[in-house]
């Protein structure tokens, strides 16, 4: 994998890749099968969603439906875990040599006179004939707007439960992010609280996770607040507004699992048309994965907006094929 460190002047491509993930590697794949000259450009680490993903975390796809560019994902069981499939996609871009610029943030996409983009960056400026948006939706959280949420006990990443050993912890959400973090940290001898908003645990959560939680919460292993939200956060407490009126509970660390977005800022600079709140689906043909800027596409589950369930790994790999069978017909006809 070829990973640029050092500053450089304009570069010049025929395609420009936003965001290292599984999808824009993908794209990466295709365009080299393709002979096209590319780059990925992304604002993290490799694959940086999944880096941020719980250490054990357990994917509800078998391995064969994550992989990419025809490269068998082995796995020690059926449903990878995080930490496999971190190493698989890093031997992706090693087997590919995939180019990419880690750790450059994107913060313009201009539409050129010659129908080009320009592409400026933390780091410098890219020329590219057309342009991919694969950026996924786990780096902007969806904030619960309360006071104490700024404070440093409160996080809406959840990585290792070791840090929450033994300590009274509230966890916010009824999907599987927050189900795994309460059943996880329980088991690490912390005193867990759940907070959900609905009368039930949510109906994504993952079938052989379902009956641990629901048993844990039967038997008062883990307090469950239903038809309940955080109102506050403070040093030591939180306050829980419930239909029985306020609960106030010690607490010294609250993990709030509360979803994530697009970055929607990225994608109204870059002049793509949104949909209505609450989703914000952005538009495109769905055949071609074109937005409504010629030359400038979606892959991956950025396409979803705000609906973060329509779109994952194993149904976006095909938008890479479809992005470069569009972009070679159009190159045929300009021959």
């Amino acid at each position: 994998m070829k990973v640029q460190k050092e500053m450089k002047s304009m570069e010049e491509y025929d395609v420009l890749i936003i965001g290292a993930g599984p999808i824009g590697m993908a794209c990466a794949i295709e365009a080299t099968k393709a002979g096209l000259k590319y780059v990925i450009v992304e604002k993290g680490a490799l694959v940086n969603s999944l880096y941020n993903y719980p250490v054990f975390m357990t994917f509800f796809s078998t391995s064969q439906r994550l992989e990419i560019g025809d490269v068998p994902f082995v796995s020690i069981n059926p449903k990878p875990n995080r930490n496999e499939a971190v190493e698989y996609y890093r031997r992706v871009a090693e087997k590919f040599s995939l180019n990419i610029h880690l750790f450059e943030t994107v913060t313009k996409v201009a539409r050129q006179t010659d129908e080009s983009f320009l592409i400026s960056t933390s780091k410098r400026e890219y020329k590219a004939k057309y342009v991919i948006v694969s950026t996924g939706f786990y780096d902007v959280p969806v904030m619960m707007n309360i006071p104490g949420e700024e404070l440093p006990k409160v996080t809406h990443y959840y990585k290792d439960p070791h840090l929450y050993a033994f300590q009274n912890v509230v966890v916010v959400g009824a999907n599987n992010s927050g189900i795994d973090a309460a059943l996880e940290t329980y088991r690490k001898g912390a005193n867990v609280t759940l907070v959900i908003r609905s009368s039930e645990i949510g109906s994504y959560v993952k079938y052989w996770v379902r009956p641990d939680i629901e048993n844990r919460i039967k038997e008062g292993s883990i307090k469950a607040y239903f038809n309940a939200e955080l109102t506050s956060i403070e040093a030591d407490t939180v306050h829980i507004k419930t239909k029985e009126g306020e609960v106030v509970l010690q607490n010294d660390f609250v993990i709030a699992m509360t979803g994530y977005t697009p970055d929607f800022e990225l994608l109204k600079n870059l002049g793509l048309d949104l949909c209505a709140e609450p989703l914000n689906n952005p538009t495109y043909n769905p055949e071609t994965m074109e937005t409504n800027i010629e030359g400038l596409y979606l892959a991956g589950v950025v396409c979803g907006g705000t609906d973060t369930h329509k779109w994952y790994i194993e149904n976006s790999r095909v938008h890479a094929n479809q992005i470069f069978d569009h972009i070679a017909a159009r190159i045929a006809e300009q021959i």
